[in-house]
């Protein structure tokens, strides 16, 4: 069981610095979604995960648990499974006890106190497995260990964290992924489908207001990091299905005309000004694999369907 140095990563608040203000120099405003995920922010989510209304986790999770014998025999013996973004590690450990003999685990996090967190939970249920994490970005190609040793590599990229992305993100996402597995590869992505949009925006809005706490907490974390003063009251969440598009479309919207200081920067926000935060889109099987083609990659086998709500589909390099 591997704990991960410190040493030799980037500055991570220049990396925050950096993509803050490039984000709230644009318009419209931006935000990356993948800094609500600092200690409060994860554990709000995994709050979010519990409310009735979310049911993505519910829903990936039991059909992860039910088509496991499936999976496992399409994957065969001896995979290393590489996980983008560990997350709570509960559908990890569904895939690791249901998978023929994994040989290693590789989660990739951006976080160290993550990745160390992780391990050692994993670490502790699965004693006989090799272990090895990776502090990286997974949206960059990954320098990934045990690489040119033999056996099939299986990418894990569950909780529908692909539609977070625009389509060209998202293309450059599982391009790199195909890079990953190499030829005889495979990942298995979940990916949420497109349903009754009520029940969609619901989900992202619920009645106890964890959702807003979640997304609004990213503004707390910018506050704390770079020394700026957003004032969380005069902010709001709001969380829309765009059904011409087939997404989520997640704002923070400034409830009045006001200028906030970030990092030695002044920036001026209108009332009812939007900064978007977040994408989540929903697929279609046509949609996801005309995604994954133009990756060079092809959907080779799938559990779950509109009337499930959500997908689990195995890939592979195209031929």
């Amino acid at each position: 069981m591997n704990s991960i140095p410190a040493d030799g990563q980037a500055d991570p608040s220049a990396t925050l610095r950096r993509d803050v203000i490039a984000g709230l120099s644009r318009r419209p405003k931006r935000l990356p979604s993948k800094y609500f995920y600092d200690a409060r922010g994860s554990a709000l989510f995994e709050a979010i995960t519990r409310q009735p209304e979310y049911y993505l986790t519910r829903v990936e999770q039991g059909l992860l648990a039910q088509s496991m014998p499936a999976i496992a025999a399409r994957v065969g013996r001896q995979c290393h499974v590489v996980e983008y973004g560990s997350g709570s590690g509960l559908k990890t450990r569904t895939l690791l006890a249901g998978l023929d003999a994994p040989r290693a685990y590789t989660p990739v996090e951006i976080s160290p106190k993550a990745l160390n967190a992780s391990v050692a939970r994993l670490g502790a249920r699965f004693p006989g497995l090799a272990m090895h994490p990776l502090l990286a970005d997974f949206t960059q190609p990954l320098d990934l260990p045990l690489a040119g040793e033999g056996g099939r590599v299986l990418v894990f990229f569950p909780g529908s964290t692909l539609g977070n992305f625009r389509d060209d993100e998202a293309v450059a996402l599982l391009r790199s992924m195909a890079a990953t597995i190499a030829d005889d590869g495979m990942a298995l992505i979940g990916i949420d489908l497109v349903k009754n949009p009520r029940r969609i925006e619901a989900a992202y809005n619920d009645a106890a207001g964890i959702t807003a706490a979640f997304t609004l907490n990213l503004l707390a974390r910018i506050n704390r990091e770079l020394g700026a003063d957003f004032d969380l009251g005069a902010f709001a969440h709001r969380a829309r299905y765009a059904q011409e598009r087939e997404r989520i479309e997640t704002d923070i919207v400034s409830l009045r005309e006001q200028t906030v200081q970030v990092a030695g920067r002044t920036v001026d926000f209108a009332a009812d000004e939007a900064m978007r935060v977040e994408y989540s889109h929903k697929y279609r099987d046509e949609s996801f694999a005309a995604l994954a083609s133009q990756a060079g990659l092809r959907v080779i086998d799938g559990w779950g369907d509109q009337g499930t709500g959500f997908g689990l589909r195995l890939l592979s390099r195209s031929s």
